[in-house]
């Protein structure tokens, strides 16, 4: 259809016949006139309806219009300043395509179960449509920062033979009579990667099956990893600040009028520039204890550990060489204290806790033959993983981030269940 055009152009065609495809966000009428807020995915007009406009039959339909209902709305583009967007349609001619029955999900407040419950309607909504549009962003942030410094995109397997974190949060298949496990991450695969070019990273969704409720946790996310070849922890670091900091900036530039609509404090994302703080495990330890908090020297750090030392500063706070018992087999220690891993987690302010995870790993084939049989893993499934040391070995590090961790620091949501489209949980697999 001649200048059938998407919301976000309207500017395009002030003073012009257009055509907007789309669903009714909502209507209001005041006697001759009906207020129809039309929403195509990329924004919000309002259109007029007037009673000599339209003809007859059109006119009433309109009063009756459900919500969702999907229609063609033909008008003038005009620009008017008080209306969403600057610029309303002035209806000539509205095609109905279909009726909607009684929308469920209506301006009334709901419990999260029943939202959660029509998670496939509840994506329709402003504030949610906003939290998707600045995942979008950074998602697309995260690869332009890889793809323009010279790494190289690797798949890694969704379908693994062993485990990387761990086997107590592993699910397990059966992969054609031998056991199989969902990724719960790439990491062992970069690493290999890196080998071969340099500087690479993976993008995908990995799973964790945690049982755990905490606000913080999904059994499905999305993570990218970035794995380096003759890199140290110092300089592993380095890039998780400097990318960290390219994101948060990307969405202030690109996502002003969602941050608006999520009513985020802007503020404490504009103090996301580096350098960030760096402390060692030790002196975190020394916070929480000054704090008065109880805390067993030698433990990972709870929820309420992480907000203590990241509410002590005013951007993400970088926490390094954890004892290396609550560490995985791959980390390197500390030549300086064996005891220490170099590792890194990076913690993010306003009680949001870790985003990122990662650390220098053992570039040592002996000693990682025998961390593997510490930790009791089967041999043969790193036999390839072992190969790395064997042809080559360099110092290497890199790290994960978990995506919807970041969107929900960014968007500053209480839980992360609203940070994924279709969010998977210990008792949620539907929709």
């Amino acid at each position: 259809m001649k200048n059938e055009i998407y919301i976000e152009d309207i500017g395009q065609f002030k003073d012009k016949e257009a055509t907007v495809s789309g669903w009714l966000y909502n209507r209001r009428s005041s006697g001759k006139i009906h207020f129809l807020m039309l929403r195509d995915g990329t924004g919000i007009i309002q259109a007029v309806a007037g009673k000599n406009d339209i003809n007859e039959d059109t006119f009433e339909k309109c009063k009756e219009l459900p919500q969702e209902s999907s229609l063609k709305v033909t008008g003038l583009v005009v620009e008017d300043k008080r209306a969403p967007g600057g610029y309303e349609l002035q209806v000539k001619k509205i095609e109905f395509i279909q009726m909607s029955e009684d929308y469920p999900i209506t301006p009334k407040d709901h419990g999260t179960t029943f939202l959660m419950d029509h998670r496939h309607l509840w994506l329709r909504s402003s504030k949610q449509h906003a939290i998707m549009r600045i995942r979008h962003s950074i998602i697309r942030a995260c690869r332009d920062y890889y793809d323009t410094r010279g790494y190289v995109l690797i798949d890694a397997p969704i379908f693994t033979p062993a485990a990387c974190e761990g086997t107590s949060t592993l699910f397990e298949t059966d992969y054609f009579g031998s056991k199989a496990y969902l990724t719960q991450s790439g990491q062992l695969y970069m690493e290999a990667a890196a080998m071969a070019f340099g500087k690479v990273y993976c993008f995908g969704p990995t799973f964790r099956a945690e049982k755990s409720k905490t606000r913080r946790h999904l059994t499905e996310f999305w993570m990218i990893e970035p794995e380096i070849a003759y890199c140290d922890l110092d300089g592993n670091m380095d890039i998780a600040e400097e990318f960290i900091e390219f994101i948060v900036q990307r969405v202030l530039e690109e996502r002003k009028e969602e941050l608006k609509i999520l009513e985020r404090d802007t503020s404490k994302l504009e103090k996301v520039i580096r350098p960030f703080p760096r402390i060692s495990y030790d002196e975190a330890v020394k916070m929480l204890k000054d704090g008065g908090l109880e805390f067993e020297y030698g433990n990972d750090f709870g929820s309420p550990d992480e907000t203590y030392i990241s509410d002590q500063f005013d951007r993400p706070v970088m926490v390094h060489r954890y004892p290396a018992a609550v560490k995985a087999f791959y980390m390197k220690a500390d030549q300086e204290d064996p005891t220490k891993a170099m590792c890194v987690d990076v913690l993010a302010p306003e009680g949001y806790g870790e985003v990122i995870g990662g650390g220098q790993r053992e570039d040592n084939l002996d000693i990682l033959l025998g961390k593997i049989k510490e930790h009791q893993l089967p041999m043969e499934a790193f036999d390839w993983y072992l190969d790395i040391r064997k042809y080559g070995s360099v110092p290497h590090s890199g790290f994960g981030m978990g995506i919807e961790r970041a969107v929900a620091w960014i968007c500053g949501l209480k839980h992360i269940r609203e940070t994924i489209p279709f969010p998977r949980t210990i008792s949620r697999i539907q929709p």
